[in-house]
């Protein structure tokens, strides 16, 4: 699901079935009807910096009916990527980034609370430029730096392995295969 036209073409490329969304104006119903018949979510949606008030609607409170609206469609894997605990501490980040780690914190605690099938991933600070396919995953590992691409492969992986379930996952580069990394985990 994406919410601006344009980027329909991108998820087509990607291999994806774009639906047109909105986390801030559908309601559950309308998000739910959406989610019908797919054996997943992932929720990687952000406010990106476009101020704190967004950040509520969407890192928020989107994340909050995104669950409902799963739940409410049958969808019972729910895979959310938050934010590591340990970005930017010490003040770097402003009011705006410390208004946003408490937003994705009372996400990560409404998503617990739900009956389903859920798995957060908190990465490290997320880089652009292409991934080794390599990470260091686990329920709490030192801070670092992430490329998406290998967060998005680790989701991947992790989806796979059904014994990854209601459990927290900081991930950062490092050199265990992500495919492996996930394997270990669910092993765990």
């Amino acid at each position: 699901m994406h919410r601006g036209p344009a980027q329909a073409e991108t998820v087509r490329e990607a291999g994806g079935n774009p639906v047109i969304g909105d986390l801030i104006t559908d309601q559950v119903d309308d998000l739910a009807r959406k989610m019908q018949g797919h054996d997943a979510v992932v929720f990687s949606a952000g406010a990106h910096g476009t101020g704190m008030d967004k950040t509520t609607l969407i890192d928020g409170k989107g994340l909050q009916a995104a669950a409902d609206a799963a739940a409410l469609a049958g969808v019972t894997r729910f895979v959310l990527v938050s934010v590591f605990p340990d970005a930017l501490r010490g003040g770097e980040g402003g009011e705006g980034f410390e208004h946003y780690i408490k937003v994705k914190k009372t996400a990560d605690v409404y998503l617990t609370r739900t009956d389903l099938g859920w798995l957060i991933v908190r990465p490290g600070t997320l880089l652009d430029t292409p991934g080794s396919g390599r990470v260091t995953a686990g329920p709490a590992v030192e801070y670092g730096d992430v490329h998406r691409d290998d967060v998005a492969a680790f989701i991947d992986a992790a989806l796979h392995e059904p014994a990854l379930n209601r459990v927290i996952v900081e991930l950062t580069s490092g050199d265990t295969p992500v495919a492996d990394a996930a394997a270990q985990l669910a092993a765990a």
